[in-house]
């Protein structure tokens, strides 16, 4: 392979025809991978291995180059962000089997009020979705959402549109959920300002999904009641852990980096013992095993045997390494692209129009809706843009984090028949396929339509 890449450099029309060719063959892996997902049925590993695998080769890279690449990339990311995401999905297994994650949903709908019950199930679902995900959050609420739903009188439509519309924002938008924390790792954005920013922009945007919950929910009657009659009780059980000390293994880690960001950025304290240790406790490994410590203490039965490989946290980790592996792959596709030169092709083509952030949520958007995964729409997305940044001008401390959360608007819009998300919610709350579409596509279309526009709000007032 490496005789066509010299021939490439001595010939002037194959050195003019190269850029060109390292666009279409972009342009052709990303339509592969969607296909390989999609209609395939490929694992997205494999997908993006394989793209990785075929982009370098056909961009004339030699053929150790390209598994050189691989190589690099994969293991850069995995050390890097992998034990993040088995700490991370750890945490939320055990705020979910020990009742922490209702018990907390219980005190926040406390706080908003029952008549305010939408709104109250949009707060409740981003909170909880933060450790938990999307999916597995939606199921612990569902009971308690349609107790709290049919005692205000409402329909389904509107308190489940809400809760979903909750539950994708923070899943999209605020680590520690494994998508924006890969997307960190790979872009290099400073994680505690993803955590402020997303935190931010999240609840912001949940406010259209919420009015269009209530607007069209209002119009599509689906009765509150449970299955078989029985009302669900609002409460948890009696041996549920109690709402603070499950909001300890959330939000401890998420003050203890957003402190050290905080003082990074503002050089509060610079140098001493203080200095070393909320550098140290604000690293996101370190403040995650925090709130894992705090999470070991939730069930009534807890302890060590709740990490063994039988436990609830040994399943997480199961979970854990499908996700790992995608980012993983990501990160190898991401490296063969700089590898080839990608970066320096696309800015020049750019030239003086810079797409800025708006070019990675499009590019998330797309992928998100053609294959239907959030978290792979994120990771891909992330090694396609990483190189560009300095060319699309965003390539600061603060660019850096409103791409990643650009990215993940991008992969919150139009959910629909080919998540599973789409089919968790729609399942679980009555719904028909046409009004899943009615309520929740448009919904999550709001809100990541709503989400890149603040993001590029944010980056026009502070960039």
């Amino acid at each position: 392979m490496g005789a066509p890449t010299r021939r490439m450099a001595d010939d002037p029309i194959a050195a003019r025809n190269k850029p060109m060719l390292l666009i279409l063959l972009l342009l052709g892996v990303i339509v592969f991978i969607v296909f390989a997902i999609v209609r395939l049925k490929l694992h997205p590993f494999l997908a993006l291995l394989l793209a990785a695998l075929g982009y370098g080769l056909l961009a004339g890279m030699p053929g150790e180059e390209v598994v050189a690449a691989i190589t690099r990339g994969f293991g850069n990311t995995l050390g890097a962000v992998g034990p993040l995401i088995v700490v991370g999905v750890m945490i939320g297994a055990l705020l979910e089997v020990s009742g922490g994650a209702a018990a907390l949903a219980v005190r926040v709908l406390g706080w908003i009020g029952e008549k305010r019950v939408t709104w109250g199930m949009a707060l409740t679902g981003f909170v909880t979705s933060i450790p938990v995900f999307g999916d597995s959050a939606f199921i612990i609420l569902q009971s308690l959402n349609r107790a709290l739903t049919r005692r205000a009188g409402l329909s389904l439509a509107v308190t489940a549109t809400a809760l979903a519309a909750g539950l994708t924002a923070s899943h999209c938008l605020v680590p520690p959920t494994p998508g924006p924390i890969a997307a960190a790792e790979l872009v290099g954005a400073d994680l505690g300002r993803v955590i402020g920013w997303g935190a931010t922009i999240g609840l912001l945007s949940v406010v259209p999904p919420v009015l269009w919950a209530k607007w069209m929910g209002n119009r599509i009657w689906i009765d509150p009641a449970p299955p078989g009659g029985e009302v669900a009780t609002a409460e948890p059980g009696e041996q549920a852990a109690g709402a603070l000390a499950a909001a300890l293994p959330i939000f401890v880690p998420l003050f203890l980096i957003m402190v050290r960001s905080l003082n990074d950025y503002a050089g509060l304290v610079t140098t001493g013992p203080v200095h070393a240790a909320v550098s140290f406790l604000g690293t996101p490994l370190i403040a995650l095993l925090l709130g894992l410590a705090c999470a070991l203490r939730l069930p009534a039965r807890g302890g060590l045997a709740m990490l063994s490989l039988d436990g609830p946290g040994g399943k997480a980790v199961r979970t854990a390494a499908v996700i790992i592996v995608v980012t993983g792959a990501g990160g190898a596709f991401g490296m063969v692209l700089r590898s080839a030169g990608l970066a320096e092709v696309l800015g020049d083509l750019l030239g003086g129009v810079a797409p800025g952030l708006w070019l990675p949520f499009i590019v998330a958007a797309s992928i998100r809706v053609a294959q239907g995964s959030a978290t792979v729409a994120i990771v891909t997305t992330a090694a396609l843009v990483t190189p560009l940044l300095g060319d699309l001008g965003i390539d600061t401390e603060l660019g850096r984090a409103l791409v990643v959360l650009a990215i993940g608007a991008g992969s919150a819009v139009f959910s629909h028949a080919n998540d599973s998300g789409f089919w968790v919610i729609t399942q679980l709350s009555n719904m028909s396929v046409g009004q899943g579409l009615r309520l929740h596509t448009v919904a999550t279309g709001l809100l990541g339509i709503t989400a890149a526009i603040l993001v590029n709000v944010a980056w026009w007032l502070w960039g």
